[in-house]
């Protein structure tokens, strides 16, 4: 995993930011992304992205690729759209009454949102890990076969015991589970749960998977140990994280994308966002001038 110096400062206590500082915090002039948004071997391609929530707009023109078996951080203040951007790759947001979403996304160059598009299948080749660990009321076993059932990819036993091994080990969890697969999914703890939804994610072979603060709800160790499998899992897939963590960002991501008011400021190789930021809100941001 990447280790650096962040050029991180201490954050400012509320009701003391001066004029400068508020000044920074409501510029929303941001006529381009800087640095790096595009990839020469992209797995998901975004073009000019527009969010509507009703009347209010959520994402203002974002263009971004994710590449193929790398790990992008997004970070930015809450409420800034990393997450609601994150919904839109595999259409989560269709679940969102009053939620529009326009502009190219496309999954090796094929349409995200054409209208021939099935969701079911796209999920299935763009995995998703949520905030808080969500394992099915189901025994540890069924959590991750139930995937590879419901989509036809397997149904024989053995067919399935192979797949769940292999989900678990990778997911980092077969040895500390394998003598109690029978055993209820939510009696473990935090960390063992959400790598149990990383191993329900991965059971049904995807290509990307999205991770929404993955780690906001685990202590430091577990934590840790879903870090390390970040950096494993990139040799198989593509991963796009959102964090609210820029030392995590630090640590997990070969590139970190900037949000700010729904815009995406600057795209970079990580260790330039957070050690040479080329716009003055990424830097205000990670300097904890505001956020």
């Amino acid at each position: 995993m990447t280790t650096m110096t962040l050029n991180v400062g201490p954050a400012v206590a509320a009701g003391t930011e001066t004029a400068e500082q508020e000044s920074v915090k409501t510029n929303a002039e941001i006529v381009k992304t800087v640095g790096q948004p595009f990839s020469d071997d992209a797995k998901l391609k975004m073009r000019n992205v527009n969010v509507f929530y009703g009347e209010a707009q959520a994402i203002h023109n974002v263009s971004l690729d994710i590449g193929r078996n790398e790990v992008v951080a997004m970070i930015g203040p809450s409420g800034c759209g990393k997450s609601t951007f994150l919904r839109c790759l595999n259409r989560m947001n269709d679940t969102i009454e009053g939620c529009r979403v326009e502009g190219e996304l496309t999954l090796d160059d094929e349409p995200i949102y054409g209208p021939k598009v099935d969701v079911v299948p796209l999920r299935a080749r763009v995995g998703m890990v949520f905030q808080k660990p969500n394992p099915f009321p189901k025994s540890i076993y069924d959590n991750v076969a139930y995937g590879p059932k419901i989509h036809g990819i397997a149904s024989r036993r053995a067919e399935l015991d192979e797949i769940v091994e292999n989900s678990l080990r990778r997911a980092g969890l077969w040895n500390e589970v394998k003598d109690r697969l029978d055993k209820p999914g939510t009696g473990l703890s935090g960390g063992q749960q959400q790598r149990l939804c990383i191993a329900r994610a991965i059971a049904v072979s995807p290509e990307v998977i999205l991770m929404d603060e993955p780690c906001s709800a685990l202590d430091p160790i577990a934590t840790a140990r879903i870090e390390e499998l970040i950096d494993e899992l990139r040799e198989n897939y593509t991963i796009a994280i959102v964090t609210h963590s820029m030392q995590q960002a630090a640590r997990v991501s070969q590139r970190t994308a900037y949000f700010h008011l729904g815009k995406l400021v600057e795209v970079n190789d990580t260790e330039t966002v957070f050690t040479n930021p080329e716009h003055e809100l990424t830097e205000a941001y990670i300097t904890g001038r505001f956020g």
